[in-house]
């Protein structure tokens, strides 16, 4: 996806993949991660999801990447904390006690500049991106968090129905992409309730990503 497609959507509020509070599967499954209090979550392409004042509250630190310096400004005042800014390369990074967010090209993020990463949280991520560009994207996911284990929620469907995103991400594509890196556990599968921009058959797919 162009980064102008993103921008735009933000700048006209049509976030419809921002949800109104944590994300239901987040908090029924977090837990198969069996992480420690103060583990550090990454969730890449985070928007404002309040999935990250979830985790906060619950104990565990959160670092993010975002396209939209928009979003994280929102992010930052929704939570009602002032944070410090600073530039780091191409990047900048938002950052207060137990959060760092480093807005731009999630490309441009470096491990080294992201740190110790102990799970990563897909939501929208992978289902944000073209097919071209998830193969690029996992691996560079898997680099920079030196292929920490991971909680990843996507939909699949018939993407002839529908342009993404959200794209369709298919069982034998997320073997595909991962099975040579992790154990992968499929934890539920169900049906979309009311189905998704007018497509009734669509299942939502949470996998646990574990470390061989």
């Amino acid at each position: 996806m162009e980064e102008s497609f993103w921008h735009q959507r933000w700048e006209s509020n049509n976030i419809a993949f921002h949800q109104d509070k944590p994300n239901l599967l987040l908090t029924k499954y977090f837990k198969e991660l069996s992480l420690s209090k103060g583990s550090r979550v990454f969730i890449p392409l985070c928007g404002k999801t309040l999935d990250i004042a979830w985790l906060l509250s619950n104990g565990y630190r959160v670092a993010g990447v975002e396209l939209s310096e928009m979003a994280i400004k929102q992010l930052f005042a929704e939570l009602g904390v002032e944070p410090l800014v600073e530039k780091i390369g191409d990047l900048k990074q938002y950052s207060a006690r137990d959060i760092d967010i480093f807005v731009g090209d999630i490309f441009n993020l470096s491990g080294k500049t992201l740190g110790q990463v102990d799970a990563v949280y897909d939501r929208a991520a992978l289902v944000a991106l073209p097919e071209e560009m998830r193969k690029r994207y996992t691996a560079h996911l898997m680099d920079i968090t030196v292929k920490a284990p991971q909680l990843l929620i996507c939909y699949d469907y018939d993407q002839d129905l529908m342009e993404g995103p959200p794209f369709s991400i298919s069982s034998e594509e997320v073997n595909q992409l991962y099975v040579n890196s992790y154990k992968l556990i499929l934890l539920e599968s169900a049906n979309v309730s009311g189905g998704l921009k007018g497509i009734d058959a669509v299942k939502e797919n949470v996998w646990l990503l574990q470390n061989d």
